[in-house]
């Protein structure tokens, strides 16, 4: 059965191993989750499972939302949607950290930081202009933007300043380090795309 859970980003942290090597780790509250909704071949074309996570107070709720999660029991803030095959949870089942094991791997999917409108060199990673006489009065604009006769305009695709961050990013093939059920958290090795206390989405991994 594939494995899937939401979580929250908690921040970062070092763990020793038995050998005693230094691992830097990514706390996840993973869970607990409530299944809110199963959608089946029959009904819906295909399979998935759809996770609530957070309990809220139910004025926070539109009507809709509220009779959607009726069914389940629960009040929740966070939902989304896993493609799970063959799973066998029904509506209202609850899912914890525990459903993985050290020495899982996992995909991890969140919103990176917002960075604001920045410019070529932090967006893009671009290298400053000369610092020599006729270049300025800037040293860290685009540069040229291509011939002037031909094709007379900026090309797509073409790396500019703008809004750098808040996009979705997967990290695949991350492993747990350790489970604490009692707790409720999982350890990742590496980082975690996301700001503290960010919402993020661990699966198993799809490639490894």
């Amino acid at each position: 059965m594939n494995k899937a859970i939401i979580g929250k980003k908690l921040g970062m942290t070092q763990v020793f191993l038995a050998d005693g090597t230094m691992v830097p780790v990514t706390v996840i509250q993973a869970g607990p989750c409530t299944v809110t909704q199963k959608k089946t071949v029959a009904r819906d074309g295909y399979e998935a499972l759809q996770l609530g996570f957070e309990t809220v107070a139910e004025r926070k709720l539109t009507k809709p939302q509220l009779g959607h999660l009726k069914k389940s029991g629960v009040v929740v803030k966070h939902l989304h949607e896993f493609k799970l095959d063959n799973c066998d949870l029904d509506v209202g089942a609850t899912i914890e950290c525990d459903i993985f094991a050290e020495g899982d791997y996992v995909d991890i999917t969140g919103i990176t930081k917002g960075h604001g409108f920045t410019g070529v060199i932090k967006r893009w990673n671009q290298h400053r202009l000369k610092e020599t006489h006729g270049v300025g009065p800037v040293h860290r604009e685009v540069g040229s933007m291509g011939p002037i006769s031909s094709p007379s305009r900026v090309m797509p695709g073409k790396n500019l300043p703008g809004h750098y961050g808040v996009e979705q990013v997967t990290i695949l093939n991350l492993s747990v380090v350790k489970v604490d059920k009692e707790l409720g958290v999982i350890l990742v090795k590496g980082a975690v795309p996301g700001a503290k206390n960010s919402i993020v989405y661990v699966r198993n991994a799809v490639k490894k």
